[in-house]
């Protein structure tokens, strides 16, 4: 038995999916282990998500220590995000999700 951020898992396996799970999170978690980026990028590049589940992914990955917020004092203000050390070492896990996906389409996919 394991105990992160005050649940209990069984499997380690199920504290990865618990972090990257979800129809959002590990495509904004993706997309920010590719560069910094503000909040209107990201909801650009990940469609279909809403600004308050955006908002509740971020918050929930930058609690976890995943990804960082970095305010500018500026008028209007501007935010960037961006991965911790800690978030690269997850990041390791999408890369090699991202191969995998890659290879199975190109091995069974079809052409768009």
């Amino acid at each position: 038995m394991y105990r992160w951020n005050g649940k209990d898992y069984r499997c380690p396996i199920e504290v990865t999916m618990d972090i990257l799970g979800g129809k959002w999170r590990s495509l904004i978690f993706w997309h920010l282990g590719q560069k910094k980026l503000r909040f209107g990028e990201l909801q650009k590049i990940v469609p279909g998500i809403s600004k308050k589940v955006l908002t509740e992914h971020l918050k929930n990955l930058e609690k976890g220590g995943f990804i960082e917020r970095e305010v500018f004092p500026e008028v209007p203000p501007r935010v960037e995000y961006s991965i911790t050390s800690k978030g690269k070492k997850l990041l390791e896990v999408l890369n090699v999700m991202e191969k995998w996906g890659r290879d199975f389409l190109e091995a069974e996919g079809e052409k768009i």
